[in-house]
């Protein structure tokens, strides 16, 4: 299980709380550090619209111009818009198996992760 996001965020803070008082085992990714590539993006992209991994109510989002914001409708134009700003995606994200989970939600991810 890897845990995508940035270490000092506060829904990161509750999520990693969360995993290690289940008993989750899980690698921690940080877009602050590690990046994150056009790969990756893609392969999220199989399973979430991109509206649902931008976070377009974070300060990231608003500080970029409006024709920055625009280009969320265009996939390649988005996702190099995330790799040079990865603070506007949407924390954490969780996969785990075949499972992407957005956000952290504890009664989705008990949910998933207890029926593997």
């Amino acid at each position: 299980m890897i845990i995508y996001g940035i270490k000092n965020c506060d829904t990161m803070k509750k999520a990693f709380t969360w995993l290690n008082e289940k008993g989750f085992g899980y690698t921690f990714h940080d877009y602050k550090t590690e990046g994150i590539g056009k790969k990756k993006i893609e392969e999220w992209l199989k399973h979430l619209p991109m509206d649902q991994i931008i976070n377009t109510k974070g300060t990231t989002f608003k500080n970029l111009s409006e024709s920055e914001k625009a280009s969320n409708s265009d996939k390649d134009k988005a996702i190099e818009l995330i790799i040079n700003n990865t603070s506007m995606i949407k924390r954490p994200v969780l996969e785990s198996g075949k499972d992407l989970l957005l956000g952290f939600k504890p009664e989705i991810w008990l949910s998933q992760l207890v029926k593997k």
